[in-house]
């Protein structure tokens, strides 16, 4: 099983994807922004990263250049339901940073799970 650390300012969001991949039998540790979420993944290992873009305190971008900094073999997936930028925007900002893949809110969470499986076996 996985270890996957949400980071998300969406409370709602960050319950969902804790309660579904808790479900699957993963561990899953939450966020509430991408300052929070880079002081988790440096003090603990992370299979996956499902991030946010637009977040207080520290964007997913510039999120999503640190955690690859640290840790080049983290597996990223970037979320965004938009804001100031159009999601798809903000999400193909993310796959430059280093996101190894994007979805748009509202998530489908089968299509999550499955993308998340296939970027890291272990989930």
């Amino acid at each position: 099983m996985a270890t996957i650390l949400v980071i998300d300012d969406d409370a709602q969001c960050s319950q969902l994807l804790r309660a579904v991949f808790e479900q699957a039998g993963h561990t899953v540790a939450t966020a509430a922004d991408g300052k929070a979420g880079l002081q988790m993944s440096r003090a603990r290992h992370f299979d996956l990263v499902i991030t946010d873009v637009l977040m207080p305190e520290k964007d997913g971008l510039e999120l999503i250049k640190e955690l690859r900094r640290d840790n080049p073999d983290v597996q990223i997936i970037a979320i965004s339901g938009g804001g100031l930028l159009y999601a798809e925007d903000c999400l193909k900002m993310a796959r430059l940073f280093g996101a190894q893949h994007i979805l748009k809110k509202p998530l489908d969470i089968k299509e999550l799970l499955q993308i998340a499986s296939t970027l890291n076996p272990a989930v």
